[in-house]
């Protein structure tokens, strides 16, 4: 699945992730009212206009992008009919060829963590037959159990030929309250980037590991670092647009290749309709044209940081 992650970002021209993180505010009026009319003010009503909402921006944006990542937890928050509408999205993305990134964040030790790999990357048996509940391509992992949380993923990825995104250095403020402590003299973040690079040489793709890891937009000289430690290791880049991350200080996550990251966007893509210049161009009745307006405008904003 790496290399064909490598390979639709070179087609496309597009080291894009859009982020399919719904908040129900973010889903325009007109769609709440015609769920709520259909299924009531209920979390069924709340997962409809999520559903709507996202079929919408998937119908057009997929032909830019070679990637989503849709946000586990804006699913759950609506309970089961939230995480029915999670597997029909990434269902849905699937069909029109997007590569999914599941942000599940999950990560725990021995039948717990081979369940989750199971659960969003593999298969589980049900009497005779085999079913993938989830399907994801990727998902997001959590490292702080260490190797014995992490190795149940790592062979599902093997035998699926699928990927995970080890958090490495997160975009929030506080990550550095635990990320940047020192041990032995350098920071905790530089240790589980050289873990992720071990892990990865046991998964390799043509060029990139299955191992990938996830380091913020908002720290680039950490970026510029953890690039060096991983060499092989794709970086997915949270933090851009929103959350203070700019273009600018990208280059160091990219390889020579211009390969190397791919860079998400989460609310500044799929509320765009919401902020200038899209809001007097498109308005709510067009949010997924706006959507699309603002995925060209990050490929083009993009350009200056691929060599």
């Amino acid at each position: 699945m790496i290399n064909r992650l490598t390979e639709r970002i070179q087609k496309l021209e597009a080291p894009v992730v859009v982020g399919l993180d719904p908040m129900l505010s973010y889903v325009p009026e007109s769609l709440q009212r015609a769920a709520f009319d259909a299924y009531g003010e209920t979390l069924e009503g709340a997962a409809e206009a999520i559903w709507q909402f996202n079929k919408t921006i998937v119908d057009d944006v997929y032909d830019l992008i070679p990637a989503v990542k849709p946000q586990v937890a804006m699913y759950e928050q609506f309970g089961v009919p939230g995480m029915e509408v999670y597997r029909r999205t990434v269902a849905y993305c699937k069909e029109k060829g997007l590569i999914v990134i599941g942000d599940v964040k999950r990560g725990d030790i021995g039948s717990t963590s081979a369940a989750y790999a199971t659960g969003h990357l593999g298969k589980v048996r049900v009497g005779s037959k085999t079913c993938a509940p989830f399907d994801e391509d990727f998902i997001t992992v959590n490292p702080y159990l260490g190797s014995d949380g992490i190795r149940p993923f790592l062979e599902v990825c093997k035998e699926e030929k699928k990927g995970i995104f080890v958090l490495v250095k997160t975009s929030n403020p506080s990550s550095g309250e635990f990320q940047d402590r020192l041990i032995d003299g350098r920071p905790l973040y530089e240790w589980v980037g050289e873990k992720v690079a071990a892990w990865g040489e046991e998964c390799m793709g043509d060029s990139y590991s299955y191992v990938g890891a996830v380091v913020g937009a908002t720290y680039p000289e950490m970026g510029k670092i953890l690039r060096q430690v991983m060499p092989h290791t794709f970086i997915l880049v949270p933090g851009y647009g929103a959350q203070g991350g700019k273009a600018a200080d990208l280059a160091p996550y990219f390889n020579e290749d211009g390969l190397g990251a791919i860079v998400n966007s989460s609310r500044g893509i799929i509320a765009a309709y919401r902020k200038e210049p899209y809001a007097s161009r498109f308005g709510a009745e067009n949010f997924g044209d706006a959507s699309r307006q603002a995925v060209l405008d990050m490929i083009e904003d993009l350009k200056c940081v691929r060599k």
